[in-house]
């Protein structure tokens, strides 16, 4: 778990490192927009901006059942942050799976990408994606939410 806090952890760091010489000059309003800066970085690169993740197996049963989507991420992937930002409301309906907290997640992803971990990986009705465009995950959680409610 601590892996996906890693470089958040890491802004706020950074963050602090170059607040503090401001502070300590007497320029509280320069090292006060620093450390923000830095802070909205680390919520960017942690878990927050995305839904809760399950286990691999747990999403691998739940897709059974329901036919929605399984996007395989990690915190700090750009690209699964853009996947995130761009699916807006539509990313809950996804099964989310951080590859960094579950083994079996990231042995699927290195299995569908050629023994990379290279995220977003995203399955759709038993068919691998990697790295998708998000207009078209966009369009396929929706088509399978109109399904549903058909």
């Amino acid at each position: 778990m601590w892996r996906s806090w890693r470089l958040a952890g890491a802004m706020l760091a950074v963050g602090l490192a170059a607040a503090t010489p401001q502070l300590a000059q007497g320029s509280p309003g320069s090292g006060a927009l620093d450390f923000l800066l830095f802070a909205a970085l680390a919520v960017l690169f942690s878990p927050l901006p995305f839904p809760r993740s399950v286990s691999a197996a747990e999403a691998q049963e739940r897709g059974a059942v329901d036919g929605r989507p399984i996007v395989y991420w990690r915190p700090g992937c750009r690209y699964c942050l853009r996947l995130r930002a761009r699916l807006g409301r539509d990313a809950r309906t996804a099964h989310w799976v951080d590859i960094w907290r579950d083994a079996a997640g990231a042995a699927a992803v290195r299995r569908i990408a050629g023994g990379n971990e290279t995220v977003p990986t995203v399955v759709v009705d038993g068919q691998p994606y990697v790295n998708p465009a998000p207009r078209w995950l966009r369009d396929q959680l929706r088509k399978q939410t109109n399904q549903k409610a058909a």
